[in-house]
């Protein structure tokens, strides 16, 4: 097994992305992949979100920020909702009226929220049906986030803090753009 890879092309990310909303339609599946491209949470992170997290439901509207504390690392984090985001939860919204507050975004069995085999099956089908290469898994989404933060501009300190790296090394192994940017040298190095 190799190491997960971002998304890097950008209408490939657009076809991956919208999987589930237009080639095989399952709106839940389709929120998973549009918050974790959107969030850069690791996905026990996504998996742990409850409705209260994003609804507001005294106000009844989608909250503007995501507050919560890691699982892995224990740090907070407060992540705005950004405008894909909001408008993949208000399309689960208009099917799935929510009462309960507490209750998971992504359910497995009962109650209790997607276990994260299933989540990376969610992932791997799409990998799978768009013939991706690389080891595209949930990481995957979390990476690609940064990648094309990365791309358009990003501050290195920005993305260091978003992933908790100790340096812009680690970030920029973390996803790929040290190679990316060999790569592209040898391209363009043409003797």
């Amino acid at each position: 097994m190799g190491t997960t890879e971002p998304i890097r092309d950008k209408e490939t990310l657009r076809r991956f992305r919208n999987y589930y909303r237009d080639e095989e339609p399952n709106k839940r599946n389709w929120l998973l992949i549009v918050a974790g491209l959107n969030t850069a949470l690791r996905i026990s992170d996504i998996l742990s979100l409850k409705w209260s997290d994003v609804y507001d439901f005294k106000r009844k509207r989608i909250r503007d920020r995501i507050r919560l504390r890691e699982l892995k690392t224990g740090k907070s984090q407060n992540i705005v909702i950004n405008k894909s985001l909001k408008e993949a939860i208000r399309t689960i919204l208009k099917d799935i009226p929510i009462s309960e507050p507490d209750r998971f975004i992504f359910t497995g069995y009962g109650d209790r929220p997607m276990n994260r085999s299933t989540a990376y099956r969610i992932v791997r089908r799409v990998a799978t049906a768009l013939d991706l290469p690389g080891n595209i898994s949930c990481h995957s989404l979390r990476k690609t986030f940064g990648y094309h933060a990365w791309k358009q501009g990003a501050q290195p300190a920005l993305l260091m803090d978003i992933y908790n790296h100790s340096s812009f090394r680690i970030t920029r192994r973390y996803l790929g753009i040290d190679q990316d940017d060999k790569d592209s040298l040898f391209y363009r190095n043409n003797l």
